[in-house]
Parts: structure tokens; C-alpha cells; sequence
């Protein structure tokens, strides 16, 4: 069966409607003061089948998991992180956790579909036919993503500690979850995001100690200083070092550190080819 629509047309759709979700909350949250969970949640859902059916037709196009370049990996970070709020927000009373969401979503997916020339460098079979370095690079993205829903979590700590620190418990301000609640969930999210990213390292190590492999020299540094980052800021929460506020500025500057590192490093950049092989005489 042939979708009707380009990979890009469903990635715009699904901008839309992630977009949508997003201004339908602040219209909820401005006149009424509570937030629009229900229909954010349902406008959020079509969006991310949306995204679904566009990653689907550009994975079939390249194949594989459609990672070669900035505007994918902004786009499957994007879809990491509506998969992980899917199922927390459809667990939890997180109504405000999904206006959040929305907003992130709609961000990233609108800037990387606004730069074309993110999009200028695809190319086919960027992993071979190696099913490792594919799950490798899947799993770094998509840990990026569980660090984008951390992002999203500490920046409502930081809101619910305002709203106690200033005495403004009512409004919107009443949707947030509990400082406490906030606080443990942020502390399972780094140390969901630091194992899968730290497993995706292993994987993709285990594989690059082979001396016939390519490596992309860049791409691993980056991705081990984010990995290190990570671990050195849940190393220091569970230490009681980093607490509260501190934690979750924290939280908020390894996602943009994160997101930042996904454009900084092109898919062509810093690769190491293998020894030549020996020439006959």
C-alpha cells in the first residue's frame, strides 16, 4: 500500500498538529486557567502517527533508520520524545506535561523542516548493512529524546518551585504535579536516558575497536561527552550534591547541549577510515 503523501508532507502535517495541540493548551490555559488535556492529548497522538507515517517512508526511502542528517535526527528526537509521553502521560495525570510536550514538539520538528539545507546530505544505507551501528546510533537518538522529556519535567520543577517559593498555588499553577513528584521522576528519566545512551556507547565501541571499521571520529567524542555528562549529573544527584533547583537547571543545559551536538556534527564528518589493506607484490 502507497501513501498518498511525501515523507516531508507528513512531517509538515504532523508539525501541524503538534503545533495545534500547542496553541489549543494556551488558549485553555489563558481564558480558563486549567489546561486542555484531552484534546491536546488526542491532537498530539495524530501528530505522532503523523510523524509515524513520514519517519516510516523516508526509513524505506534511505534503507534504514532515517539518521543521516540534522533534520532527521531532529526529527526521530522529536518522535522519542512524544513515544515516552504517549505512555507517561497516558499513566499519569500530566495534563500540563502534554501542552509541554506539544510545544517542544512543534519546535523542533517546525525548525528542522524551515532549514532545507538540513535536509541537503541524505543519503542511502548510511549504516551498510550493519544492524549494530544502526541500533548504536537508534538508541543514542532516541535517548536524546528521554533527555528532551527530562528538559520538559525540570523546566515544570522550576515552575512549581516559583509557584511555592512566591505563594501562587491557584490557576494553572494548581495542574502542576507535587515538587516531590517532579523531582523523583526527573531523577528515573536521567537514569533512563544515561543507561540507554551508555548502552547505545558500548554497542557502538564494541563494534569500532574492529580495525576494518569507519569510524566517525566526531560523532563518537560527541557522543561519549554527552554520555559522561550525563552520568557525572546523576552521579552528583544521587550523591546529594546537585538538589532541586540546581538539578533541574542541570537537566535543562545537558538537553540543549544535546540538541545542540545533533547539528554541530555532520553525518560526513570525522570519519577514520580503516588500515588500506596490503598490496601484493
Amino acid at each position: 500500500m502507497t501513501l498518498p503523501f511525501t515523507d516531508r508532507t507528513w512531517l509538515w502535517l504532523a508539525a501541524a498538529l503538534y503545533l495545534a495541540g500547542f496553541i489549543l493548551g494556551s488558549i485553555a490555559l489563558f481564558k480558563r486557567g486549567r489546561p486542555a488535556g484531552a484534546a491536546t492529548y488526542a491532537l498530539i497522538l495524530l501528530g505522532y502517527l503523523a510523524q509515524l507515517a513520514g519517519l516510516g517512508l523516508r526509513g524505506r526511502a534511505v534503507g534504514g533508520c532515517p539518521l543521516g542528517n540534522p533534520f532527521e535526527l531532529y526529527q526521530f528526537t522529536a518522535w522519542s520524545a512524544i513515544t515516552l509521553y504517549l505512555v507517561v502521560g497516558a499513566t499519569f495525570r500530566l495534563s500540563l506535561l502534554g501542552y509541554f510536550t506539544a510545544c517542544l514538539a512543534s519546535t523542533v520538528t517546525l525548525i528542522s523542516l524551515l532549514f532545507p539545507s538540513w535536509d541537503a546530505g541524505q543519503r542511502v544505507r548510511i549504516f551498510g548493512h550493519n544492524p549494530w551501528i544502526e541500533l548504536h546510533a537508534a538508541l543514542a537518538v532516541f535517548s536524546y529524546g528521554v533527555f528532551a522529556l527530562l528538559a520538559l519535567t525540570s523546566l515544570m520543577f522550576l515552575l512549581r518551585h516559583f509557584s511555592l517559593k512566591s505563594k501562587r498555588l491557584g490557576g494553572w499553577f494548581s495542574f502542576l504535579p507535587a515538587i516531590r513528584d517532579l523531582d523523583h521522576m526527573g531523577v528515573r528519566l536521567l537514569a533512563t536516558g544515561t543507561a540507554i545512551l551508555g548502552f547505545a556507547v558500548s554497542v557502538g565501541a564494541a563494534h569500532w575497536a574492529r580495525p576494518e571499521t569507519v569510524v566517525n571520529l566526531e560523532k563518537f567524542v560527541v557522543t561519549v561527552a554527552v554520555a559522561g555528562a550525563a552520568f557525572v549529573l546523576l552521579l552528583l544527584r544521587l550523591r546529594g550534591v546537585l538538589l532541586a533547583r540546581r538539578f533541574a537547571v542541570a537537566c535543562l543545559i545537558l538537553y540543549a547541549a544535546a540538541l545542540l551536538s545533533l547539528v554541530t556534527v555532520g553525518p560526513g564528518r570525522g570519519r577514520v577510515p580503516p588500515p588500506a589493506a596490503p598490496t601484493a607484490r
